[in-house]
């Protein structure tokens, strides 16, 4: 597994942006996360050793996870990273977006039916998202589509939208003022991957989650190992 963030920062657009740990983090280091500028590692792909070999490995790539692939000001800069992805077919790269309606403007030239080695994650959390980002979700060109809500924020229903998916992961909002996530709601998506045969994954807890009627409050430390011993992922044999 590798890491790469070709630039840095990002702007709130969504209902789940609210607790954003990229703009808590920035904030204590007094650093402007509005303010998206390339990185020193926009090249990581591509940079080699001495003896010819690209330093990065083979891998799954995680591209663009403290900020948006998609986001508007790294428009000029995007297509640059198209061919890097399409240069290192060794790898696998991706990335999540709460910008998936900007989809068929940042693409290249060649992308077709999509890049076999691109996945993609359209980020949702609530209802109302789920509906306006999924139904774009579900026509888009893409040849590996996941689905990520995080942070999971009320009972929502995506069925209908499961058609081309390989994954949805649920997770819920780790911070001390963050809203609940019911465990109930995690089933009911649970429920409506089985019946469409469509690998689901229980990432985290969230801080203040409620079980039984009963609310938890959760270290961030723990959420992601109390996910684990719910013990409810479930992997299609389809």
């Amino acid at each position: 597994m590798a890491m790469w963030n070709p630039w840095r920062g990002c702007k709130k657009c969504s209902d789940g942006c609210l607790h954003c740990y990229i703009h808590k983090g920035d904030l204590k280091r007094n650093i402007n996360t509005n303010e998206i500028i390339k990185t020193k590692d926009f090249n990581k792909p591509i940079e080699k050793l001495k003896n010819g070999k690209y330093k990065m490995k083979s891998s799954l790539v995680y591209l663009c996870f403290s900020t948006d692939f998609l986001i508007e000001e790294a428009d000029e800069w995007r297509l640059d990273c198209w061919k890097m992805i399409r240069e290192r077919l060794d790898c696998t790269f991706l990335f999540l977006t709460k910008r998936i309606d900007r989809f068929m403007n940042c693409i290249p030239e060649d992308w077709g039916d999509g890049y076999d080695n691109v996945v993609v994650c359209c980020t949702i959390e609530n209802q109302k998202n789920a509906d306006f980002k999924l139904s774009i979700f579900k026509d888009l060109p893409i040849k590996h589509k996941c689905i990520t809500i995080q942070p999971l924020l009320e009972n929502i229903d995506i069925e209908k939208y499961l058609e081309t998916i390989e994954l949805v992961v649920v997770g819920g909002e780790a911070d001390i003022n963050a809203r609940p996530l019911e465990f109930d709601w995690v089933l009911n998506i649970r429920n409506q991957c089985i019946r469409k045969h469509i690998n689901f994954e229980f990432r985290q807890c969230g801080t203040n989650f409620i079980k039984d009627g009963k609310q938890y409050k959760l270290q961030t430390k723990d959420l992601i190992k109390q996910a684990k011993l719910a013990n409810i992922d479930y992997k299609s044999d389809h």
